[in-house]
């Protein structure tokens, strides 16, 4: 008897969501740049989507935690023609985070080696464009640009999944 009194209260009793809000400003920038980024993505590649392997230099993982949103229902970056990897066999762009620990420079340079060349490097967060508060410490050997050539640095700590986007296509912009 208690069951059925509860079910009834869970499915007929007062809501207790929100109502879904309407866009606001990021998100008209978010699609607007995922606009322009697809048509370039189109042109330069014939197409087929940008491919994406995402690297871990020596990270606190924040930066790792926005590029897994990219992938989420919000952001849904495949819409846009991007998609990430597991293998960087298979990529066009190397997103590099952290400054590069001692421990890591050797995989982060053979990542880049496995690469099919030309390969993009984007050095996402603080700490991959300048080595961040790390560059000074004997266990890190500094930003991604000491190991690898970079193209692309996208700064900040860390860097909004919009903002991701918006740097890849000013980038791609100005290459395409």
């Amino acid at each position: 008897m208690y069951i059925l009194k509860l079910l009834r209260t869970l499915f007929l009793g007062p809501r207790v969501t929100e109502k879904m809000s309407s866009f606001s400003a990021s998100d008209e920038t978010l699609e607007s740049a995922g606009k322009e980024l697809k048509e370039i993505i189109d042109s330069l590649y014939a197409g087929r989507s940008l491919r994406i392997r995402a690297v871990d230099g020596g990270s606190t993982n924040a930066e790792e935690i926005e590029l897994t949103a990219l992938g989420n229902a919000y952001y849904d970056i495949e819409r846009f023609g991007l998609s990430f990897v597991a293998s960087p066999r298979h990529a066009d762009m190397l997103f590099v985070t952290g400054p590069v620990t001692r421990n890591l420079e050797t995989a982060v340079r053979t990542t880049y080696e496995a690469a099919p060349q030309p390969c993009i490097v984007v050095a996402v967060g603080d700490g991959a464009c300048t080595g961040g508060i790390w560059k000074d410490s004997y266990a890190v050997v500094g930003a991604v640009e000491n190991v690898i050539p970079v193209h692309l640095k996208i700064p900040g700590d860390p860097p909004s999944p919009t903002q991701m986007l918006e740097a890849l296509t000013g980038a791609l912009k100005k290459h395409s």
